[in-house]
């Protein structure tokens, strides 16, 4: 081969290369931008109700109590387990004190696995739910939440790999 095609190739593979890595990193951005699931303060829209088997997104007038929660990078929430009693709206300011991406999403140990299955198949699949909040590090982002069914749910990470390393709680909700 020629001294010429062999700089053309190369420049067409670092080409190839670039547009790769482009191409992935902005899918990485639409799925997980720096706005947290669940805010929808640059939405026209006010936030969709949709009962859900773990309750409802709540009214911040409704508010009875702010229960502060930290996320970080040893894959453990602080507080691990909640106490909540049916008909409470709770705010939840969610801290996340590491250098990685994290979520904290409500839901059924059943629907969180499942989702978290998902994950690992489409890392870059988008949602963004009432219930879920996606936060930067050194970041705060905040949930209302309603809970109007009674059980034991959970809130955990979906993030590829951070479920699966135990990023999960528990929250109890007690009849009145």
């Amino acid at each position: 081969m020629s001294n010429g095609y062999t700089m053309m190739l190369k420049a067409g593979l670092l080409l190839l290369a670039a547009v790769s890595f482009a191409l992935f990193t902005s899918a990485s951005v639409l799925a997980h931008g720096s706005k947290p699931h669940g805010s929808k303060a640059d939405d026209a829209g006010p936030v969709v109700k949709e009962q859900t088997l773990w309750g409802i997104a709540g009214d911040a007038a409704d508010v009875v109590r702010t229960v502060d929660v930290t996320m970080g990078d040893d894959m453990r929430f602080q507080p691990a387990s909640l106490r909540v009693k049916q008909g409470e709206t709770i705010r939840f300011r969610v801290k996340n004190t590491g250098v990685l991406l994290h979520e904290f999403v409500i839901g059924t140990p059943e629907e969180n696995a499942k989702h978290a299955e998902l994950m690992l198949k489409f890392p870059g699949m988008e949602h963004d739910e009432p219930y879920m909040a996606h936060v930067d590090p050194g970041e705060v982002g905040e949930i209302v939440w309603t809970f109007n069914r009674e059980g034991t749910f959970e809130f955990a990470c979906l993030i590829a790999g951070h479920f699966q390393a135990g990023m999960v709680g528990n929250i109890t909700v007690a009849a009145q």
